[in-house]
Order: structure tokens, then sequence, then C-alpha cells
């Protein structure tokens, strides 16, 4: 019975929250392309094997496929789904289909279309953000460490995962950016924490250890830190927002994810950080049932909006194939006033997808790698 447990929480959760995502990426591409008055010839969740469809009235055939993994919007002219080419099957359309196919549309209007995936991604994600805000109040990161750094202080003294660190060196701590204050306000950089594990409360009083942290300019300097990193779970603090409050709020959390999302990939790239980090389908499936499993519908649904970020900064990066490829070419269509060569443009993508396949696999052998720690050092 705990496969099948184990499917409800983690299998069902992870495609129910991927489903959601991808058709709303998918539907900013789709509505955009129909308020420009380009003709979409097929919206599916997933991949290769049609498991179920639906035509309506304008021609979009709606499908549910069967590799459940992405999606994709498929415009009248494109010879594929992922509109990267249009040779021989644009050209046979009558003139009147070619005013509705999208390889014969302005850059401007291609621009659009392309777009709007992405930013529906963060649309969506403001939304689930400001919702939240309204509805329930703010949210804050509790204390509880998730992960106590082997070579950190804390874990030397014995703090573990799981732990809610309720004070350091006699002040209350309440939110998980407490500990950096009262980290930084030690003397003689001696701590002691108070901690909740489960029902006991235990004291531990130990020195901090230096550990190198990277500034904002990019420069690294050593710091006096216990060591601990945070959870996902959130806590509500219950007030009355307004809508707009929640609103701009939604906004700046957005905003605070992207700018922490693009350091730490900054970081990767300058190799000021670890690679391990990068995860693919296996860590978001594994993390989703995590949440569900021991969290609140509330996790969740902060979780889906940090994903809808991501995807949507993902789409963006300059990478043929990626939304954000397309969106390069079709700039510089408009800047030369000219369509890009077509064989360079396949090309191009093929570059692209060997990066994307490149990418995919070395997250695979991280989520890999990271379960087998997890099952086997637990």
């Amino acid at each position: 019975m705990e496969w099948l447990l184990n499917i409800v929480y983690y299998v069902v959760p992870f495609l129910i929250l991927l489903g959601i995502l991808v058709f709303v990426h998918e539907f900013g591409h789709f509505l955009i392309a129909r308020l420009v008055g380009v003709q979409v010839s097929a919206f599916s969740i997933g991949f290769g094997k049609e498991l179920w469809s639906r035509t309506d009235k304008k021609g979009t055939c709606w499908k549910i496929s069967a590799i459940p993994l992405g999606g994709y919007c498929q415009f009248l002219g494109d010879a594929d789904a992922s509109s990267t080419t249009s040779e021989g099957k644009a050209q046979e359309l009558s003139e009147e289909e070619k005013k509705k196919a999208f390889p014969f549309q302005s850059p401007f209007k291609k621009l659009a279309i392309v777009l709007a995936g992405p930013g529906f991604n963060y649309l969506f994600a403001i939304l689930l953000y400001a919702g939240l805000f309204f509805t329930l109040g703010s949210f804050t990161f509790p204390p509880i460490v998730g992960e106590a750094v082997p070579e950190g202080a804390a874990a030397q003294a014995g703090i573990k995962s799981g732990d809610r660190i309720l004070s350091i060196n006699g002040a209350a701590i309440s939110d998980f950016a407490d500990i950096a204050k009262e980290v930084a306000m030690a003397a003689d950089r001696q701590v002691k924490v108070e901690v909740q594990r489960g029902e006991e409360l235990l004291n531990f009083a130990f020195p901090l250890t230096e550990i190198e942290m990277e500034q904002s300019d990019g420069t690294k300097i050593k710091e006096y830190m216990l060591g601990v990193k945070s959870v996902t779970t959130i806590e509500v603090t219950h007030e009355d927002l307004s809508l707009g409050k929640s609103l701009l709020m939604g906004c700046q959390e957005v905003w605070d994810v992207t700018v922490t999302t693009l350091r730490g990939i900054g970081q990767m790239i300058t190799g000021k950080r670890s690679g391990e980090d990068v995860g693919g389908v296996i860590r978001i499936a594994e993390m989703t049932g995590d949440i569900s499993k021991t969290h609140s519908i509330i996790d969740f649904v902060v979780f889906m909006a940090l994903l809808s970020v991501n995807l949507g900064l993902i789409n963006l990066f300059p990478i043929p194939v990626l939304d954000g490829g397309h969106v390069v070419f079709y700039l510089l269509e408009i800047v030369s006033g000219r369509e890009l060569n077509e064989k360079v443009k396949e090309g191009l993508f093929k570059v692209g997808l060997a990066l994307l396949l490149a990418l995919m696999i070395f997250a695979t052998w991280n989520d890999i790698v990271h379960l087998t720690d997890r099952w086997f050092n637990t």
C-alpha cells in the first residue's frame, strides 16, 4: 500500500501542479494569438500520443497527450509544435489562410504572442500571491531549520533539520530573517540558542564559525554565522490588507523571487555556487510531494507561485527553442527590417535544443544523486 500512497502524495499533486502551470503558459500564447488574429491549430497539455481531444468552432484542437511534462500551442502554418520552422507547410496555404497564419505575421505580432507565455506565468504568480495576501494576510518564513550546513556551527553543536529556533542570546526569534540579525549582534561571537525539537526544549551554547558569503557586488567575504538554511513552509499572520496593497505585495514577492533566482544562476555560471542545486522534474516532483504530504494547501499555492515565476523566467532566457530565443530573433527582424534566413534559424534551434537536452540530463543526474543521498543517508 505504501507505493499507492506515494502515488497519491507525489505523482498526483505533481501532475496537477505541472498541468496548471503549463496551461497558464500556453494559454498566454493562445489568448494573444487569438486577439491579434492568428489561428491556433492545436493546444496540447503534454506531448506524444493523443489521449483526448476536442476541436472548437474556430478550428483549435484541444488535446491532452500521454507525456505530461510540458505542452505546446501550435499555430496555423507551423511545421512543428515549437514554431521553429514553417518551410513547406506555410507555402501550401491559400491567400486567405495566410492572413491568419503565424509565419506571415509582422515581427511585432510574433513578439507579442511569444512574450505572452512567460508574461502569463508572471501574472499568474502575482495573482496567487496577491490572493493569499488579500484573503489570509501576510505570511512569513518561520525560524525552522531546513538544513544545518555540515561545516557550520549549528550542525557541529547538534542542531538538526526540523528544529525551530525560539531564541538567540535571549532574544525571541519569530521569523527566519531574525536569525541573521541576532547573530550579527552576538558579543564575542558566542551564542546561546534555544530550540524546540518536537515536544522538547533544547539549549545550545557554542561559538560561531566563519562561512564564506558573496556580497551584492560579487565580492566574497567571510562572516560568522550559524550555518542554517530555511524551509519552504510558511506561516500566516492574519491581518486585513486592501486589494491594492495585496497586488503591490504580490508584485514585490515576484520581483524578489526573480532577483534571487537570477543571482543564484549567476553564481553557478561564475563558479561561485555549486551546480548541484540545479534540479529537474524529479526534484520538483519530490518537493511537490513533500509539501502535499506534510504541509498545507497554502504552502502548495506558494510553491506553485514560485515555480510559475521560475517557468516564466527560464523561458525568457535567450536560448533558441525557448521563448527567449524567439524574442531575440523577432527583435533582430524588427531592427533589421527583414526576416532572418530560415536555415540559419533552423541551425540555431538545433544548437539550442542540444543545450537544453544537456541541461536536462545534468539536472536529472543531480536529481538522482539527491534522491540516492536521501534514501540511503536518512
